[in-house]
């Protein structure tokens, strides 16, 4: 078994390769990429392998880690205000308040990010977090989820369960369980992935074009979600692990400081480049690609000095109404 460390480090890695996967889902809704073209010529784009596989591999695939590793995030916050606040739920109240008003600001240059989203779905969650037992809490993720996604294929219906699901799971400690080295997570992996082949299959069979828009391809990302995450697992067990702790754990620890920044930086590429009038996605994928390696390195430099990334900083000052520590300190 690894140590308690090393499975709370391979939760940052988790978020990391999410966030990873995200940026390219964000970069095509910024940049509205091929969207001046349709309306110009009133027809479906050209065929583009690289869009098509895009839609295969991302789109509906990492939203739900990401959203699950929130919901484990809000109980692991919980404890900590547990055992150092007389009322918790006022730290958590702001907590979600704080990420509300984030994401209020980020609509300026994004108006489609999660994270005002994710705020308000958090307080609607947040008391069956604080005073639910962990089977309820449990409980109702699972069944909040496959709700959401049998009706809809996820999306914002899905996002309540499965904020449920991950603060259910952290509670049982299955997300620190994911870095050690039981078999289960063999099992879990085989399974997903055998489900989510034929699945893939079917969206494409049923629905040629973004997955978001439709209820196969939604339940097929959540599948497939579950197969990447047990996959990394998996991996996290091989010599891989060094590598794979260097890319994504910076951009783990500071997701919010990068999910906004690439906002930005994308937003502000794409008030200079006219994207909308191009027809193949490789380019706004290969600006998204080095995007993401700078965002690596850059963290990995600014976690060896300070403690969080700016915008960690500021939503923790906030949740705690004193200024965080800046300095890095031993973890």
């Amino acid at each position: 078994m690894t140590s308690s460390s090393e499975r709370h480090r391979f939760i940052d890695v988790l978020r990391g390769f999410a966030l990873f996967g995200i940026l390219f889902v964000n970069a095509i809704d910024i940049s509205r990429v091929g969207s001046g073209w349709v309306e110009l010529h009133n027809t479906a784009l050209p065929a583009d392998p690289v869009r098509d596989l895009l839609y295969l591999t991302t789109q509906t695939r990492f939203v739900p880690i990401f959203n699950t590793l929130f919901g484990v995030s809000l109980f692991f916050v919980l404890q900590g205000a547990r055992e150092r606040a007389a009322r918790p739920w006022l730290v958590m109240v702001r907590r979600l308040v704080g990420l509300v008003l984030i994401g209020a600001v980020l609509m300026l240059v994004y108006p489609g990010n999660v994270l005002t989203e994710y705020g308000v779905a958090g307080l609607v969650v947040l008391p069956i977090v604080l005073f639910a037992p962990r089977w309820l809490t449990l409980t109702v993720g699972v069944v909040l989820t496959v709700a959401g996604y049998a009706l809809t294929g996820g999306g914002l219906a899905a996002t309540p369960g499965l904020m449920l699901l991950g603060a259910g799971l952290a509670a049982y400690g299955i997300p620190k369980a994911l870095g050690g080295s039981g078999r289960w997570v063999v099992v879990v992996f085989v399974v997903a992935t055998a489900v989510g082949v034929p699945l893939a299959w079917a969206q494409v069979a049923e629905h040629s074009g973004d997955p978001r828009f439709s209820v196969i391809g939604g339940i097929a990302g959540g599948v497939t979600a579950v197969a990447y995450t047990t996959g990394l697992a998996l991996l996290w067990r091989t010599p891989l692990r060094r590598g794979l702790a260097a890319f994504f754990e910076p951009l783990g620890r500071m997701a919010l400081t990068n999910y906004v920044a690439a906002a930005v930086v994308l937003a502000a590429i794409s008030a200079v480049v006219d994207f909308s009038m191009v027809t193949a996605v490789w380019p706004v994928v290969a600006i998204g690609f080095v995007l993401i390696v700078v965002q690596s390195v850059c963290s990995r430099s600014w976690l060896r000095r300070f403690a969080y990334g700016p915008v960690e900083w500021l939503w923790r000052t906030a949740t705690w109404v004193r200024p965080a520590p800046w300095r890095s300190v031993a973890r």
